[in-house]
């Protein structure tokens, strides 16, 4: 039977994920030189290369696939192992570290954490804001324990990595300025907005939303501002400057007198909220206990809707 390595399969595995191996060893910071010598002595392990030559970088070889395929078993294996001693060794006392979209701290997280003070007061949260896409490769870095973010940005329930879990639908709403004709309109659509000024990013998951949320409607919109900060938006909007979608999250804590928040009951447009942890993870007490924390915050937001 072979000797197995897990460092060496760790090397090769951040390799798939980073794409090069420069990327590969500043992620695990070291040396290209030094990930060239564990790949290639993999290589020589398993009688087989686990890379060949592509242009100025490599990609993995077939065998190197086959090898990924049951390391990933392995390593959801280990985590297993690690929530089952923790839970052993540890019981309900530790640290949580969650990645979070911002609008989720306030509507989410907050609560999750006054509930696990009052349940299970050994239990703290260590709450670390991030892009939502982000959340992704720090939880896979073991950089986080438990990753919220928006079911756009997350990885196919194919992959091994993570363990998904739906936690609320938030409607979306929209933004206008005070003395917006349509402000005070009841029952508004979203095609009634079609030809504004709107406000959403460049990039990223809100601009997807925006663009997906006015195609159902059956326009384009013509994005006048660039911004993804919420307080940005809300001052663009109340200088009546365009419109923007909300998510209903965001808009908890209060608003500018000058901005209009409507509801678009009639087309519904909305996004997911979801949680993931490492694949194998998924049973530690620690990671139970917070997940459970989240979904009776949500469960207890009267705005959103659990999903």
């Amino acid at each position: 039977m072979k000797e197995w390595d897990l460092r060496k399969l760790h090397v090769l595995r951040v390799l798939h994920d980073t794409g090069t191996v420069t990327a590969t060893a500043a992620a695990l910071r070291t040396t290209p030189s030094a990930v060239s010598q564990q790949l290639a002595a993999l290589s020589k392990q398993i009688g087989a290369p686990v890379t060949e030559a592509r242009g100025r970088g490599v990609r993995l070889t077939g065998a190197a696939h086959v090898l990924l395929r049951h390391a990933e078993v392995v390593f959801a294996q280990l985590e297993r192992a690690g929530a089952e001693l923790d839970g052993y060794a540890r019981g309900e006392v530790g640290v949580v570290r969650i990645g979070t979209i911002a609008t989720a701290i306030h509507r989410l997280v907050v609560p999750a954490a006054t509930l696990l003070r009052r349940s299970v007061p050994g239990i703290t949260l260590s709450v670390r804001e991030t892009e939502a896409a982000e959340a992704y490769e720090e939880l896979a870095a073991g950089e986080v324990d438990l990753a919220l973010s928006l079911a756009v940005d997350a990885p196919t329930a194919r992959d091994p990595r993570f363990v998904l879990f739906p936690l609320l639908t938030d409607p979306l709403d929209v933004a206008l300025p005070t003395g917006h004709p349509l402000a005070g309109v009841p029952g508004l659509r979203l095609a009634q907005l079609a030809e504004e000024p709107w406000i959403f990013g460049r990039r990223g998951p809100w601009r997807q939303i925006t663009l997906a949320a006015c195609a159902d409607a059956g326009f384009v919109p013509e994005q006048t501002h660039a911004a993804v900060d919420w307080p940005a938006i809300f001052s663009l909007v109340a200088a009546g400057m365009g419109i923007a979608l909300v998510p209903r999250m965001a808009t908890a804590g209060g608003l500018r007198r000058e901005v209009a928040v409507r509801p678009l009951d009639a087309d519904r447009p909305l996004r997911r909220i979801v949680g993931a942890v490492r694949g194998g993870a998924e049973d530690a007490p620690l990671l139970r206990r917070t997940l459970g924390a989240l979904r009776e915050a949500a469960e207890l937001d009267p705005l959103v809707q659990v999903s």
